[in-house]
């Protein structure tokens, strides 16, 4: 069996409705810049294609990206049109919708009669006739209101047939509730790593009951969010990592993964090395000693926040 075989069969599987994704997926928010949005230095698009590619060939079938994700010269829907169409069968393409950026890379935010045009956005983008699933993000300013009219307008756009499946992102356990109650929900996305507070430990073992994928994000950034991982990391963390000679990065992944079956990763690079030590995360096992001492580190600040302050138009 090769590398790539043994690589793709030791992450195990989940299934977002009625579609079977690994757990070791890929984040394209990088792939637009050295950092992402509009900072930074663009990544070389040959380069970022050939890095989709490999992904695919290393066993990633999930990819989570976002109309969102652009830079002056860079969207990540379209290099991964550019590289992966015509689409593999089982490859699983995740976006989100309600943030939004203009042209100058300003932020708003949709209204609901607005998702759909943020929807047909990423199936131009994307080459697809339709979205395997699509993430409503909450904004910030909503973490405590109601996301029913935003989600019935999603749930709308599914019974049309341009969204497989519905998820949410950035959500309350209240909100979810809300939305499952409108319609069939597949996965949940919010912050999560070590560190996480109490309510999200809480909302990810709710998950787990429901039957429901979990899908972390800023997993190896932590409190560096966008930015990346924070230049100073704890030390538990690194020993952890000395123990076993692999990366404080795949520490973290490995962690994440370990806290349920039905948790999914979607670590971001753009770096190739970067991808293959991702991946082999899923392979990596820690002990219940050190599953137990990572996970009573204190809460490390993963709010979920966008970079810039979005301007609200809801």
């Amino acid at each position: 069996m090769s590398p790539q075989t043994d690589t793709a069969a030791a992450t195990a599987t989940w299934r977002l409705g009625d579609l079977t994704v690994n757990r070791v997926g890929f984040g394209a928010m990088r792939l637009t810049g050295t950092a992402p949005f509009d900072r930074g230095v663009p990544r070389d698009r040959d380069r970022s294609i050939a890095l989709l590619r490999q992904a695919v060939e290393l066993g990633v079938n999930h990819i989570d990206t976002a109309a969102f994700y652009f830079s002056a010269t860079r969207s990540a829907n379209e290099l991964i049109n550019r590289a992966l169409a015509p689409y593999p069968e089982d490859l699983v393409i995740t976006t989100k919708v309600w943030p939004g950026r203009d042209a100058s890379g300003a932020w708003w935010w949709a209204t609901p009669a607005q998702l759909r045009h943020q929807v047909e956005e990423n199936l131009r983008q994307l080459g697809r006739d339709h979205l395997d699933v699509v993430n409503l993000r909450v904004p910030p300013s909503r973490r405590a209101g109601s996301i029913a009219e935003h989600f019935g307008a999603l749930a709308e756009l599914r019974k049309a047939g341009l969204v497989r499946h519905l998820g949410v992102s950035h959500v309350t356990a209240g909100q979810l509730a809300e939305a499952m109650a409108i319609a069939p929900v597949v996965c949940v996305q919010n912050p999560y790593g070590i560190g996480a507070p109490v309510e999200d430990r809480a909302l990810l073992r709710r998950c787990g009951e429901l039957g429901l994928a979990f899908v972390p994000f800023f997993a190896i950034a932590g409190s560096g969010r966008e930015a990346g991982p924070a230049a100073r990391d704890n030390e538990s963390v690194r020993a952890v990592a000395r123990a076993h000679g692999v990366s404080v990065a795949q520490v973290r992944l490995a962690w994440t993964l370990q806290q349920g079956p039905h948790v999914l990763a979607i670590p971001g690079t753009g770096d190739p090395d970067h991808l293959a030590q991702n991946m082999a995360a899923g392979r990596l096992r820690l002990s219940e000693e050190e599953m137990a001492g990572l996970t009573s580190l204190e809460p490390g600040g993963l709010d979920g926040t966008l970079p810039v302050g979005p301007v609200s138009v809801a």
